[in-house]
């Protein structure tokens, strides 16, 4: 994995805006409807061209696929593996239950997507039998990447974590719900290793935190850390054999312009990161319940093997950070790490984390990013003495 050895690197979380028409294909597909899967696979190779060129144009150094073919950062795993079936009635965030008002606001603004809460539920043996889609996309991607005219510094591939994929698509199968994580760690396995060959791997894995407020809000913060010290033992299991500088992690509270009141702090969840078998952590600071978060780093030092990707782009406003401000919390990201090269500047999370879920518009995303590039090399001037 890359250091920003010689200037402050950029990269973002994995998920990028779509094509309303792909968008609208993937969640009718989703749906069970007929749809054309020539055009949905041509769209789909087209968003993943658009998207690699796009980064690169923006300056970012560290650079995906954008999830383009997928309905979902984590909901795309029942297309792929078979053991689900049904509805699972996933609970509402205390954001949504303790501000109705919030709730119907947001409904508003988002009539149609992919499953989140009605996504299916596990309804037998969890099995990756097929690696097909897999290799597919792996395959999109390596194809826009020969399309440009010199390689990005580094290139990345997401992966549901196995906690996520178990707090969206719930058990109604398995005796427990660790039995359930630890067979979609199992199974998840295969994909992990089949990305690692060709990119870093990045484990997206909002339950360590998120899930604080929706599936476990009636555990108590000692209870919830204890579920997911059991997440990152049945993730480290999936990852056994996979050099840890492949592997990177992203945790967050959630991507939604919400009130994240009731958010655990991340000092409770610092630990539980810290025994995960990766060599990076991507977390969210720009999200303004969350900037004063550096300061839990004080009493837990981000261990040697670990590079820090802090979130230096909020990924829920239309706002435009100005460069200086991406500058700023870039170096306070460098002071509480301590080291310069340690620090890769990245966004709070996905900016188009559902089809049908985007809450930036996409000229402004692609403004964020360049933005994002800018106080980098503010931040790199200042770190590295140069002007």
């Amino acid at each position: 994995m890359r250091r920003s050895d010689q200037r402050i690197l950029t990269t973002h979380v994995g998920s990028l805006p779509r094509d309303p028409n792909l968008s609208d294909l993937l969640i009718r597909d989703e749906a069970g409807e007929t749809v054309d899967r020539a055009e949905l696979a041509r769209l789909g190779e087209q968003a993943v061209h658009y998207v690699v060129r796009q980064q690169v144009a923006c300056g970012v150094d560290v650079i995906n696929d954008g999830e383009q073919p997928r309905v979902g950062f984590q909901t795309y795993v029942p297309q792929r593996m078979k053991g689900f079936g049904g509805e699972s009635k996933r609970p509402r965030s205390r954001d949504w239950t303790d501000f109705p008002g919030f709730a119907a606001f947001m409904e508003k603004r988002m009539p149609r997507r992919s499953k989140v809460t009605n996504a299916p539920q596990a309804v037998a043996d969890v099995k990756y039998e097929d690696l097909g889609p897999a290799r597919e996309e792996i395959r999109l991607f390596q194809a826009a990447l020969k399309d440009l005219a010199a390689p990005p510094a580094e290139t990345f591939m997401t992966a549901a974590a196995p906690g996520i994929i178990a707090t969206t698509m719930l058990n109604a199968h398995y005796d427990t719900h660790e039995a359930y994580v630890f067979a979609l760690a199992r199974e998840m396995k295969k994909e992990y290793e089949l990305i690692a060959r060709d990119f870093i791997l990045q484990i997206d894995a909002p339950d360590l935190a998120l899930e604080r407020t929706v599936l476990f809000q009636d555990k108590t913060d000692k209870e919830f850390v204890a579920i997911a010290e059991m997440h990152v033992a049945a993730l480290n299991e999936a990852l056994a054999g996979i050099p840890r500088e492949r592997v990177r992690l992203h945790c967050c509270w959630g991507n939604n312009e919400g009130p994240h009141m009731h958010d655990i702090p991340m000092r409770e969840i610092l630990p539980v990161l810290y025994s995960a078998r990766v060599g990076a952590l991507s977390i969210e600071f720009a999200n303004p319940r969350h900037q004063h978060e550096y300061a839990a780093f004080e009493n837990a030092r981000l261990p040697s093997e670990f590079l820090l990707l802090p979130g230096v782009i909020d990924t829920t406003t239309n706002f435009v950070e100005h460069p200086e401000v991406v500058a700023n919390r870039i170096c306070e990201a460098v002071a509480s790490v301590g080291d310069r090269e340690r620090v890769i500047a990245s966004c709070d999370c996905g900016f188009g984390t559902f089809a049908g879920y985007e809450l930036v518009a996409a000229d402004v995303v692609w403004a964020k990013l360049r933005s994002a590039r800018e106080g980098a090399d503010i931040a790199t001037r200042r770190l590295w003495g140069r002007g």
